[in-house]
């Protein structure tokens, strides 16, 4: 098994429909990412932020699949690039009604002054 194939468990489902830390702190996010070793949902490096790549810095964990709609490519940290991956658990993206960015009760009006 190649090290990125141990990176990846398929059948563990996403932690939430939203990023965790920013659920805990009362933050919020542009786009969100999934962790494909264990199921952290993490906002994007544009977010505020950016909680998926902390995640990666604090567990090593290097591979991370889009969380949102009609996405499923796969990052590798790691290597820096782009990478191929199996289906994981489902779900495979935050709810459709779920604003971008999110959640609408906690974006400012100037939210995009704020974005990395």
């Amino acid at each position: 098994m190649s090290e990125r194939e141990q990176s990846i468990d398929p059948t563990v489902p996403p932690s939430g429909t939203g990023c965790l830390e920013c659920g805990e702190t009362g933050g919020w996010w542009l786009h969100l990412r999934r962790c494909a070793l264990c199921g952290h949902v993490g906002c994007c490096d544009s977010s505020p932020s950016g909680h998926a790549t902390a995640h990666f810095e604090s567990t090593g964990h290097p591979v991370i699949q889009s969380f949102e709609p009609g996405e499923d490519w796969f990052w590798d940290y790691t290597a820096g690039d782009y990478a191929d991956g199996p289906v994981l658990a489902p779900p495979h993206a935050h709810p459709l009604d779920q604003t971008v960015p999110g959640p609408a009760d906690r974006v400012p009006a100037d939210w995009q002054s704020h974005l990395r």
